[in-house]
């Protein structure tokens, strides 16, 4: 049987007629063809010569490939003559495509002819009858009428009007007796009830959303590329949540199986780690950098609430109905923050975020131990440019002169880094001024150096944070210390308004101490 294809036609009709479509695209670089969801909603709105001029494809080649492939080309031939795409050797196949359509045009000129008059017959009829109807509701207007109720028939009646419809439809009115002045002034009214209807509107609209897809395609394919680059943070994450979603199929079993146990839960509480990477080094720098303060108001509030249940359940290890159910729940809200990372958050930070922005992200991820089984790989990329990065100025070892000495910069630098606790200092501004080297308990990214404290902590920590260092500017307090246990260990945390020899408020820093050395000295003491 003849294998005839309509360039006229959708690509979305033409693969449903001939699924070998598919592939013959596919090998002239139309990749997207093969995604669904693409092919049900742009394909059905793209030609092949659309796509073929977005795409740059040579319609030569186009035209070659499926004429090896035993098709007959018909509808609207596009102007092969013109193609700049087209090259020497492809003239064969332009003469071939040629006398195929000279042949078809000769062999059906007559039905065609035929078919032309009785169209023009048909549309005469029909376009009279909607004119008529399209004067209907102009009239209806005209009374006084109200602008939705006529246009709510309107559009249950015509998908979509031509513009030389509209204005047959208006002389008729006034060769019945409407005074042109009546038909100016209802102008406007004519243009909202026919708005978004007119075949050149709808043409465009959907031109805008084709755009809006390949745009999004781009987009898209940005955060896949760097989820696949080895090493690259979004590709570690990435991982995790294949982990993590893993661990979360298997304990929906062991629920409906009511056999989990307390090793289960400790498995997923993980994941609280893979939230504070996200907490520490994504939320911030987006909200921060870009002004995008949607995840770090929403996804990280979310976070902590999924943390906090998974510590309670652990805490609580009934295994009564109500905890299955509590369990279950906080599974399916933890398997759906992982859609939303990897369907929001990671395209957002892979379409704003800078090379330079990833580098600092990939050595701050060190700080984070594994879990999930899933490792840290090197990403060669960024450990050759953090190499470049670290390397010294030769007048950086000039001396400080201070009040009880003087010291210089690495002599400096290493006592900081020696303390048996973490320091941070924040200005009077409120910025990030300073965090010391070496392991923290509480994780600190080189990327928050620069940027306001307040943007390191969750929503809800926020005014906390926020309240000490107004209560240190205004001179009520001068620190505020905290215990608290992580991870098993005590920690002393101690907040210090400093201020200079005139008492002027420059700044505040917060010290964190491991205190289990102390905890062991008194246990052996008693």
């Amino acid at each position: 049987m003849e294998k005839k294809l309509d360039l006229s036609k959708s690509v979305y009709d033409l693969v449903k007629e001939y699924p070998e479509v598919t592939e013959i695209m596919k090998s002239l670089g139309f990749s997207e063809i093969t995604n669904k969801v693409m092919l049900n909603s742009v394909g059905k709105i793209m030609t092949i010569p659309k796509g073929a001029k977005m795409k740059g494809v040579s319609m030569m080649d186009i035209v070659s490939a499926f004429m090896k492939a035993g098709f007959t080309l018909e509808g609207e031939m596009p102007n092969l003559q013109g193609d700049e795409a087209a090259s020497a050797k492809d003239a064969p196949v332009e003469t071939a495509a040629t006398q195929v359509e000279a042949s078809n045009a000769n062999d059906n000129a007559e039905a065609n002819a035929t078919k032309k008059v009785e169209a023009n017959a048909e549309n005469t009829v029909t376009d009279s009858a909607r004119v008529e109807q399209l004067k209907g509701f102009l009239k209806r207007l005209g009374t006084g009428e109200e602008l939705g109720a006529v246009r709510e028939d309107f559009a249950s009646q015509f998908k979509h009007v031509e513009a030389s419809e509209i204005m047959k439809a208006e002389q008729g009115l006034m060769r019945e007796g409407t005074p042109l002045e009546e038909v100016q002034q209802l102008c406007d009214l004519h243009s909202a009830l026919f708005h978004g209807s007119t075949i050149h509107e709808q043409m465009d609209a959907e031109h805008a959303k084709v755009e809006a897809v390949l745009e999004a395609q781009e987009k898209s394919q940005s955060v896949v590329t760097l989820i696949e680059t080895v090493g690259h943070p979004l590709n570690r994450l990435t991982e995790e949540n294949k982990a993590l979603d893993t661990l979360i199929e298997s304990l929906k079993t062991k629920v409906a199986n009511q056999s989990i146990t307390l090793e289960d839960v400790n498995a997923v509480r993980q994941v609280s780690i893979h939230y504070a990477k996200k907490g520490d080094l994504l939320y911030p720098h987006l909200k921060v950098a870009y002004d995008i303060s949607g995840p770090s108001m929403v996804m990280w509030t979310v976070d902590g609430d999924i943390r906090d249940t998974f510590g309670r359940l652990a805490k609580s290890a009934t295994f009564t109905e109500s905890w299955y159910e509590d369990f279950d729940a906080v599974l399916t809200r933890a398997q759906e923050m992982i859609y939303k990372e990897q369907n929001i958050l990671f395209p957002l930070c892979a379409e704003n975020f800078t090379a330079q922005e990833w580098y600092q992200i990939y050595k701050d991820t060190a700080q984070y131990e594994e879990i999930f089984g899933v490792t840290r790989i090197a990403w060669t990329e960024a450990d050759a440019a953090l190499a470049v990065q670290t390397t010294k100025p030769s007048g950086d070892n000039n001396a400080i002169g201070l009040i009880g000495g003087t010291l210089t910069v690495d002599q400096l630098d290493a006592m900081l880094n020696t303390m048996p606790m973490e320091v941070t200092f924040v200005d009077h501004e409120d910025i990030n001024r300073y965090f010391n080297d070496g392991e923290k308990v509480f994780k600190r990214p080189t990327t928050a150096i620069g940027r306001d404290v307040y943007s390191c902590h969750p929503p809800k920590v926020e005014p906390i944070v926020r309240g000490i260092i107004d209560s240190f500017r205004k001179g009520d307090r001068d620190n505020v210390a905290v215990w608290l246990e992580k991870q098993g260990r005590p920690f002393y945390v101690n907040y210090m308004a400093v201020r200079d020899q005139h008492n002027n408020y420059i700044g505040t820093l917060e010290l964190v101490q491991d205190m289990q050395f102390a905890k062991e000295h008194f246990g052996r003491s008693k």
